[in-house]
Formats: C-alpha cells, structure tokens, sequence
C-alpha cells in the first residue's frame, strides 16, 4: 500500500511499520551473545527477568520472562525444580544422541506447549505474551514454553445485558477463555477460528470464528480482508477495530453488533453471521448486522413464542415513540393545533401559561438535561450515580415546572420518551436514535409535521442504502424474504423457522426439518 504525501517532496511513513532490527536475526550458538541482545532490546524494562541456570553442571540455559505474566509455581515447580535437581537423563549425560532441546522438551519439561524458536523476533513476541523463553548455549534453537500466568476477572454475567431467562455466564478480558466459552456451545469440528495479530506495539491477538459451510464465503472473505489491511500503532478494544471494518462510518447506525455474551454469539454463528474476537476486551463483534438484529433480545429466543411476540410489538411502538414523540408534540402545539383533541389541547396551553420559551425551545432543553443526567449517572461511581440521576431528574424537573421555565406537559413528553428509549435491547442503537432526536425536534419546530414527514423520509432512505459487509440493512424487509420474516416483528415458534436468513448465510440454509410441530398425532386416540 503506498501512502500519499502530506507536504510537497516530504513522503507520508507508515506509522505501523515494525521495526525489524536486531529481531529479525537467527539465535547465535553462542549464549552470552543472544543474553546480550536481548538486554538490549529489553533495556530499562525492570519487569523483564533473566535468569541463569545450570544443569548437570555442564551446560548452561537462560530463561527470560516477564514478571507478573508467568506462572511462579509452574516455573519452580515444573521448570527449575527438575532442571536443577534431577538435572539431565543419564543417557544424555554419557554424550547421547539429541539435541539438549529435543530433552527438555520430551523428558524434562513437563508442560504441555512447548514450541521451537529460531529468531529473536519471535522469542520476544512469545515473551512479551506470556511465554517462557530457554535458550541454550551451544544451540541455534529456543524453547517457548506456554507458562501463562496472569490474573484474570472471573466468568460472570454481564451488567449491559441482563436476562431473566438464560445463561449466567458472560466473556471475559481473556481471549482463550472467550473462545473456550463457544467451543463449550458448540461442539463441531466446522466451528473454525483463525487468528491474527494487530497493532505494531500492542501485538493484541485477534480471532475470526465462524461455521463452516453456514457462513457466506463473499462476507468471510471481506471480513479477512477489511482486517488485513488494518494498520495501527496499538488495538486496546475491539471497538478500534469497528471503526476501521465499518461500511458507512458517517452513518449514526451501528453496522456491527457487540456483545458479551457467548449465547448470542453462538446464535449469530449458527445463523451464518462471523464473530470477531480481540484479546483484551469480554466485547465480541459480530458481522454483518441488521437493523432487526438491534431490536432482538437475549430472551426473545428463551421464553416461549406468545410472549416474545407480544413484547416485540410493543418494543417497536416504543421505539417510535423514543424517536417521533418529542418532535410530533411540538409540531402538533405549535402549528397544528388543529389536530389537537380540544380538551387536551386546553390542558396543554393552560400549563404553558406563564413559560417564556417556544415549545421547541423548551423541549430541546429538556432533552439536553436529559441526556447529561443520564451520561452523568453512568459515568458517576455506581452508589451515588442511580441516585443522582433519579433525584436530579425529580428535583430539575419539579423546580423547572414551579419557576416557570418549562410546562408539566414537556416534562412528562420528555419523560416518557427516555422510558421509550431504555426498552431498546442494544445500547449502540438506541444512541442512534437518541442522536436523531435532536434534528427531528428541529425539524419540527421550524417545518410542523411536513419536517417530520421529511425526516421520517431521510431516515428510511438511508436505512434501506445502508450495507454491513455487503448485506443490506433492512434485510429481510428489503429485499424481502418471506421466510425470514418470521424473525422480525414477531418471533415465529421454533419448529417453523427451517430456513436460516439467506444473504448471510452460505450453501447450508436449511436449518430446522418440517413436520416438527408439537401437539397429538392425528389418529392416535388416547388410552
């Protein structure tokens, strides 16, 4: 990839470019040699050890590790302790054949990953993961033994996406744990997981899972390839890979899910879609999304048919409202009083009787100290922060009405529309449509109901143009797949959903078999 000039005559360098050096060279036969460069390319690091050891008093090993990262009681007890007292097999000892690796590896060194190394590059890549790095004098070959040690937070469930009914268990900070999670889940041998790595001075470790034959072959091979050509200094979440992988970053719609729990990625897995996990991060991303999947509940698929149904009806109403309520009030009370019951559009004026602000005014601000005491409450410690969103929404809102600044009846539109919000299931959408809220309630304070129409209007246009990874947004309303709308506004029972959604998915679509629906066979009489 070439990279374009900033200035006239000055060339653009790639600020991701490894820097090669001294790790690029083969490990010297000579001990004190390669103990030397790596001090030097471990210098003032005081976490990084060296420790010499002697075995059989003849020959000489350098571990090098990082503190904190290794597992202590695993190197004394399964590294030093028989390097040191049990020392070589006697026939090694008496000049036998092999290498003093090829020993530690297959009688000395009881741990079960243990691998070969031939460059510096790679003893250090290994070390500053976690590994174990013997080198051996006299031989161009290192051991790197898998002696992982490092704290990790406990499997729990997730805060951001709690379920009444389901499994407890969420990711963690740690890679192999979230992987293992799936494998738990899933249990076939087409479960596939490649890795990579990204970032020139993070080295984060990324894994790409997806179902064999049930993902699309198009959307795998642009997921491979959007991570690919991915360059930068340092990945610390999995959302700097989402900025870079997205197919419309000015849009305010998110085209990758995120999620931390491994129910939801399996499903995803088992519908066609591919998982995106980074190390470092319990949030998985998982591609291509739709629109429909945002509004889609852990639950949904847990809890029987009726009631899911039920409560997807009334999750998009509320949906609408969190985004049209503000904006069709102050269009309605102040230019379309006409369409206003009489009674109701009495009660409205007289409690705006005395507010110096126009309605759209009034109800932007409103909005505006809405949205700092939620942010305040998430970002205030958890004792203090449910309190002084709750109490602060209760007493602005209370001394507002009173002082005469804002009318009762926008406090409780305002009210009612951040309730809306917090049915929406994904926290990534439902900022979406709290960001659109904000030029709605414009557009309805300088056009009345024409603005809103016209925004309603610009919103679906740019849904339906929207594409996550090639896969149109609106799938499968447009365009339209009869069978797997089954999945969409309602949740169809178990047994007739055979089909998996189509566009995602690759040559196996079929997924339930017919003729499974419940209930006494016909004929049979009961005994």
């Amino acid at each position: 990839m070439r990279y374009k000039s900033n200035h006239k005559g000055v060339p653009r360098t790639n600020p991701a470019a490894p820097d090669r050096s001294d790790q690029a060279r083969e490990v010297d036969v000579a001990l004190s040699r390669n103990e030397r460069m790596l001090k030097q390319i471990f210098s003032n690091s005081s976490d990084i050890l060296f420790r010499s050891v002697t075995i059989s008093g003849q020959t000489r090993l350098l571990l090098v590790y990082v503190d904190g990262l290794v597992n202590a009681d695993m190197l004394d007890q399964v590294v030093l302790q028989p390097m040191m007292f049990e020392g070589l097999p006697g026939d090694a000892e008496n000049g036998g054949s092999g290498s003093i690796g090829d020993l530690l590896i297959k009688r000395l060194v009881a741990v079960a990953q243990v691998k070969p190394a031939q460059q510096i590059g790679d003893i250090v890549e290994s070390v500053l993961k976690g590994d174990l790095a013997m080198l051996i004098d006299g031989e161009t070959q290192a051991l790197l033994v898998g002696l992982q040690g490092y704290e990790k937070r406990a499997i729990e469930e997730p805060s951001a996406e709690l379920s009444v009914r389901g499994p407890r268990d969420g990711f963690t900070e740690a890679l192999r744990t979230n992987t293992s999670l799936i494998r738990r889940r899933i249990r076939s041998e087409k479960l596939k997981m490649e890795s990579l790595t990204l970032g020139q001075y993070s080295k984060t470790e990324i894994v790409i899972a997806y179902l064999e034959g049930i993902a699309s072959e198009s959307v795998l091979k642009e997921v491979r390839q959007r991570l690919h050509r991915i360059e930068i200094d340092g990945v610390l979440e999995s959302g700097y890979i989402e900025e870079f992988i997205e197919d419309v970053p000015w849009s305010p719609f998110p085209q990758i899910q995120n999620t931390e729990r491994p129910d939801v990625v399996c499903s995803s897995l088992l519908e066609g879609k591919i998982a995106i996990f980074v190390d470092n991060t319990p949030f998985v991303l998982i591609a291509p999304m739709t629109f429909w999947a945002g509004l889609q509940a852990v639950e949904d698929y847990y809890e029987r048919f009726i009631y899911t149904s039920f409560i997807r009806l009334i999750r998009f109403a509320l949906l609408n409202i969190s985004l049209l309520l503000p904006s069709l009030f102050v269009s309605l009370t102040t230019f379309h009083q006409q369409l206003v019951p009489t009674n109701l559009l009495i009660s409205v004026a007289a409690a705006r009787e005395g507010v110096p602000l126009p309605t759209v005014i009034e109800t932007l601000l409103m909005e505006f100290m809405f949205e700092g005491l939620r942010e305040a409450g998430i970002r205030l410690p958890k004792p203090i922060g449910s309190a002084v969103s709750i109490v602060g929404a209760l007493v602005i809102g209370q001394a507002a009405v009173q002082a005469g600044i804002v009318s009762a009846s926008v406090v409780i539109i305002v009210a009612t529309t951040g309730i809306a919000s917090f049915a929406i299931p994904r926290y990534n959408l439902g900022t979406a449509f709290r960001l659109l809220r904000f030029p709605m309630l414009i557009l309805a304070g300088t056009l009345g109901l024409y603005g809103v129409i016209a925004g309603i209007f610009l919103i679906v246009i740019h849904l339906l143009g929207l594409r996550s990874f090639g896969i149109p947004y609106m799938t499968p309303i447009s365009p339209q797949f009869p069978e797997n709308i089954k999945d969409v506004w309602i949740r169809a029972p178990r047994w007739s959903m055979h089909q998996r959604p189509v566009l995602s998915t690759g040559s196996n679509k079929h997924r339930v078999p017919e003729g499974q629906q419940p209930g006494p066979k016909r004929g049979e009489k009961n005994e």
